[in-house]
């Protein structure tokens, strides 16, 4: 193994996360890209970016508010604005921003809760006019993350020119550091332990909303961050995906799948696994082999200098598996790029990848996934691994046992011995003496003379 695993905590005997060369590599990776781009500056008021420039964090809450915001004029180092008391917290604390010179007290607009007539929206444009001129930078574009409407016409009112800034914070951040990676693998091995948790409690009655609960306190207990998502789906819900749990009881024979979606040190995952509870059907079984061939098919092409079009090409078609066009079938067939956002470059996907291909690199860090419907109708599988891309190939930081269809919950017992772990769901199906070929056949019907023969 070339990634190394570590313990979560800074110790003095060992080279583990290097905390302050993270934060220097991911704000010279970003200052490298604006530097070569149109813009004179880029403003982020996504919490991800906020934190990939400034290396600041005031948690989970603000995640979605877009309530603090930084500058990175280019040639220069960021001014950050944060959410009152924050600010003062990053002077004391956050040496790297040199006090008050670059972490400031403002808040946004939090969602337009600070509605227009206020006229924050026009302080803020004016604050970031005032900077960009003490740098003669006013007449260049401003690249710009996200923002709020208000705060945009404020921006344009300011005589400034608005170009999109989100491509160039994907661009620094689709390559990782080795402190990033590291991360990444910590964050990859809490979803292991989750998993290893969670098989041994699937069984008849443990409900999908039981799954998030256990799921969601193992990893806040092993030092999460954020727990995202746990996608508890299970049962007949398994086909179409529905992208979301529910409080549905598992029951015998069910297919049951999750993925895990949270960070450690603001690094995410994206860990999809199948399992079957007490016993898997054949035509589970089948769906599992194809969706697994898919993904290792995949994982067998990555390398640097493969093209992401070379990848989507080995999956199947829409229609292949049920759906009319990609869009339909977005993202069950796919491969997204992973770090301090759920979502990162590059993108694998028919749906784009064969017309604009992105060349996989080293260092990058991507999960991918496949989905297939069983044959059945209502059951379905759905596997995901996660993967560094070396300079010779990938390896897989997803470590929690895949290669198989895993069957969970108790092991039954008839009196001729253990029960099958693959069998039809119905009991009456597995019935040879009615159904001498299986499921489907109609040969080997019982008579009154041959009920109860062996």
């Amino acid at each position: 193994m070339a990634i190394h695993t570590f313990g979560t905590m800074g110790v003095d005997w060992e080279n583990r996360v290097n905390f302050a060369r993270l934060r220097e590599e991911r704000l010279s990776r970003i200052k490298h890209v604006l530097k070569a781009s149109e813009a004179g500056a880029l403003l982020c008021f996504d919490m991800n970016n906020v934190r990939y420039i400034t290396s600041t964090h005031i948690g989970t809450w603000a995640q979605d508010k877009a309530a603090r915001f930084t500058l990175l004029p280019k040639g220069d180092d960021p001014i950050l604005w944060d959410f009152g008391s924050a600010a003062r917290h990053h002077q004391l604390h956050c040496d790297w921003l040199d006090g008050e010179k670059r972490s400031r007290a403002q808040v946004s607009l939090m969602r337009g809760t600070l509605s227009p007539e206020m006229g924050q929206a026009e302080k803020i444009a004016k604050q970031i006019r005032i900077e960009l001129e003490a740098r003669n930078l006013e007449s260049e574009p401003l690249a710009v993350d996200i923002v709020e409407l208000p705060i945009l016409f404020a921006l344009q009112k300011q005589g400034l020119k608005i170009i999109d800034g989100q491509q160039l914070l994907l661009e620094a951040r689709k390559i990782k550091t080795k402190d990033e990676i590291t991360l990444l693998t910590a964050a990859a091995g809490m979803v292991d332990a989750a998993y290893d948790a969670l098989y041994p409690a699937l069984r008849p009655g443990f409900r999908e909303n039981d799954a998030v609960a256990l799921v969601s306190k193992l990893l806040y207990e092993m030092g999460s961050e954020f727990v995202e998502g746990v996608n508890a789906i299970s049962g007949e819900r398994c086909s179409p995906h529905p992208h979301v749990s529910s409080d549905r009881a598992l029951r015998p024979g069910d297919p049951a799948y999750f993925d895990v979606i949270h960070s450690f040190m603001g690094y995410r995952t994206c860990y999809y696994r199948t399992f079957v509870i007490g016993s898997a059907s054949q035509a589970q079984v089948d769906a599992y082999i194809r969706c697994r061939d898919y993904l290792d098919h995949a994982i067998s092409l990555i390398r640097p200098g493969v093209t992401t079009d070379e990848v989507v090409e080995i999956w199947p078609k829409a229609p292949e598996f049920g759906f009319p066009n990609e869009e339909a079938a977005f993202a069950l067939q796919f491969g997204h790029g992973l770090g301090l956002s759920h979502w990162e470059k590059p993108i694998i996907s028919r749906m784009v990848s064969l017309d604009h291909p992105e060349v996989i690199e080293e260092g990058m860090v991507f999960a991918l996934e496949t989905f297939w419907p069983a044959s059945d109708g209502w059951s379905s599988a759905r596997i995901e691994e996660e993967v560094v891309v070396t300079k010779d190939g990938c390896e897989v930081i997803s470590r929690f046992p895949a290669e198989e269809l895993l069957v969970a919950g108790h092991k039954y017992y008839s009196a001729a011995g253990p029960l099958a772990t693959v069998r039809e769901t119905e009991s009456n199906y597995n019935n040879s003496r009615v159904y001498a070929a299986g499921k489907d056949s109609t040969a080997g019907l019982l008579t009154p003379e041959n009920v109860g023969a062996r």
